[in-house]
């Protein structure tokens, strides 16, 4: 038995995990993906069980940072799914941006159109082919000449849905240069974007559960 908890490790019950993940790194196994957070879960749960089970719950990007739940048992995956399809969790992001918003606060409802050939996502302000529906809300934290904290509220959860809904506006997340951020560094595989707290219903007394993710080790944030 591991005397001390990995560093992605934030709360745990039987039902469910909790992890901190990294940047730079992959949600689930995949081709040519190593040493994903499924595959650090797996080698930790181990210690405790001779058949572990992980299962996906949701997805972050691998550039982006933050808190994701997976479930233990199949059981706990299915009631979580529900919360999630139903819109019952509650997302929070962090990210810092290029610029400042024209609005200190707002409601961004658009349509989002996956580019597959590019795997790109692409903003509309009207509905079309193809094209999903993507909402958030935010509001700006902190702010200087350069740049902007933002806070943001994930209301559907749609493919690069904040990084291309805040290109659009003009003010994309630093070092997302897929969406055109070139001001400022950021990391080798990393964005400003932090998945900072969910908030859920407990898979047994439906009591509220918050769980927060510190913020990453760079100087980016010490901002």
């Amino acid at each position: 038995m591991p005397t001390q908890k990995p560093k992605w490790w934030l709360a745990e019950t039987s039902a469910w995990i909790a992890v901190n993940k990294p940047f730079g790194t992959s949600v689930e196994k995949t081709l040519g993906a190593n040493d994903t957070i499924e595959d650090q879960v797996l080698d930790y749960l181990y210690n405790y069980t001779s058949m572990p089970f992980v299962g996906i719950v949701h997805r972050l990007d691998r550039v982006t940072s933050g808190i994701l739940l997976m479930a233990k048992k199949k059981s706990a995956l299915r009631k979580l799914n529900v919360q999630f399809a139903q819109r019952e969790v509650k997302k929070t992001y962090l990210a810092i941006v290029e610029g400042i918003p024209t609005k200190p606060e707002a409601l961004l409802a658009q349509w989002l159109y996956k580019d597959q050939k590019e795997k790109k996502a692409i903003i509309f302000n009207e509905p079309g082919e193809n094209r999903d529906a993507c909402n958030l809300q935010y509001r700006v934290v902190r702010q200087d000449k350069e740049k902007a904290l933002l806070e943001v509220e994930l209301l559907t959860g749609k493919f690069h849905q904040i990084r291309a809904q805040l290109a659009a506006q003009g003010t994309p997340i630093i070092g997302d240069e897929k969406y055109g951020a070139t001001k400022i560094q950021y990391a080798e595989m990393g964005i400003a974007l932090h998945a900072y707290s969910l908030e859920f219903a407990d898979l047994i007394d439906q009591t509220p559960i918050k769980l927060t993710a510190p913020l990453p080790e760079h100087l980016v944030w010490e901002w």
